[in-house]
């Protein structure tokens, strides 16, 4: 390579034309002679900026600015903060929406180079509220990797809408507990003002805890934290903890530690679980075996309600029969038996079905599964299963509806699964005769 190679890319540059081009190509050939330690650096850069200067185009001047100062910026990172600064200076005398998208581009180099903190004075100009708060959340992440949580803090008291106030929050809460911080992830936690993103924080909180195996003395800090505040804000953490804690398998702490809540928030705190882990047989599985006499009830119910409102699967199966099992309540017996004729196991739902004794009930447990086995195809079984209430008044009420949906079946090929609202209906009507 020749000696003066630099100093003939400077002459070749002063041949271009397009002064964006040229005084880019300048602060390129500049960056790489300050790497080959050549004195000369300087002058090239100084070629950029007299390139830049006659630039006639405002937006064109910008840009040039811009990628001078990122190449100076490896060179001589006080001049290049100065190139940043006149740059955004010009940028604000720009009308909207070209103001903000040069605003943002300028945020996004600085956090590219590595100076979040000038990316930040510059975000907050930033009119948009949706980039301003997309930008935000894009520096709170290069704080939180460098570990400057006070800057974090700064961020997150900045940004006052949602979702973004509540994903940064969550961003600074999962660094804090990365730290094991988590007196400060409660602080920052106990300020969340949605419901929703509290609990998705708590997740986290959740799955960290169970993911990091910490000791249960850990679990007890956030506890104690959580009922340390105000009642309101202190309860909705525990309690938003707790369902975290039980959808990640927790229960034996979890129980425990509802030991101490009014039974009205108990009850609310484990239908908050069963709703999160509808998914997890397992879980609900280990739920119900530590829950007995009315609260048993009382959530074997609230998860027949809930899997009932989704398709059946045979997975609930063993889930399923275990409350049928060992439920009292006839309105529970209903709902087991109905989801076991769902799934096709008749002779475990009739099971079920003879153990209701209620004229109305048991006309909806023997309803579900005389459905059922019409929509298998099985006529006869239909009628047996109509024939096996024996009130007068609620076993030929049943006897009808099924004989009509025979029709209906072959009329139309379908059967529609409405025998309880169809059963309320009559029982209405009944009562005003």
């Amino acid at each position: 390579m020749p000696v003066d190679v630099y100093r003939e890319a400077l002459r070749l540059a002063s041949d271009i034309r397009d002064k964006y081009l040229r005084a880019v190509t300048y602060a390129k050939i500049g960056y790489y002679m300050y790497r080959a330690k050549k004195p000369e650096y300087k002058t090239a850069f100084k070629y950029a900026f007299n390139a830049a200067a006659s630039i006639e185009n405002p937006v064109l001047l910008v840009k040039a600015l811009v990628e001078i100062g990122t190449y100076l910026r490896r060179a001589d990172s006080k001049t290049a903060q100065k190139v940043f600064h006149q740059a955004y200076e010009s940028i604000l005398t720009f009308p909207e929406p070209l103001k903000d998208d040069l605003l943002e581009e300028l945020v996004i180099r600085l956090l590219e180079l590595d100076m979040p903190d000038d990316a930040l004075f510059y975000a907050t100009d930033v009119e948009d509220s949706v980039k301003r708060n997309d930008l935000f959340l894009k520096i709170l992440r290069v704080y939180l990797k460098k570990g400057n949580m006070r800057r974090a803090r700064l961020i997150i008291e900045q940004i006052d809408d949602e979702p973004w106030h509540s994903i940064a929050a969550i961003e600074a809460i999962k660094e804090h507990l990365k730290r094991e911080e988590f007196g400060s992830a409660i602080r920052v936690l106990s300020e969340l003002k949605s419901e929703y993103w509290l609990g998705e924080a708590m997740k986290e909180v959740a799955v960290y805890l169970k993911n990091s195996d910490v000791p249960t003395a850990t679990y007890e800090k956030f506890v104690d934290i959580a009922l340390g505040m105000s009642s309101d804000t202190g309860f909705d953490v525990l309690r938003s903890l707790l369902i975290g804690l039980g959808n990640q398998g927790e229960l034996d702490f979890v129980m425990d530690i509802l030991g101490r809540v009014y039974p009205d928030e108990r009850l609310s705190i484990i239908e908050g679980i069963v709703k999160t882990s509808v998914d997890k047989e397992d879980v609900l599985f280990d739920l119900i075996n530590h829950l007995e006499g009315e609260e048993f009830e009382r959530i074997a119910g609230f998860i027949m309600d809930q899997l009932l409102s989704k398709s059946a699967h045979g997975k609930y199966r063993r889930l399923v029969k275990t409350i049928g099992e060992r439920t009292m309540e006839d309105s529970v017996r209903v709902k087991v038996a109905t989801y076991l004729a769902k799934l096709g196991d008749f002779e475990d739902a009739l099971k079920f079905a003879q153990l209701v004794r209620g004229h109305y009930l048991r006309s909806l447990a023997f309803g579900s599964i005389a459905v059922a086995k019409l929509k298998a195809g099985d006529i006869d079984g239909a009628i047996d299963a109509a024939l096996e209430v024996k009130d007068p008044k609620w076993g030929s009420w049943l006897l009808s509806e099924i004989l009509t949906k025979i029709l209906e079946l072959h009329a139309e090929g379908e059967v529609s699964e409405d025998i309880e609202e169809r059963a309320k209906h009559q029982r209405i009507l009944w009562e005003k005769g």
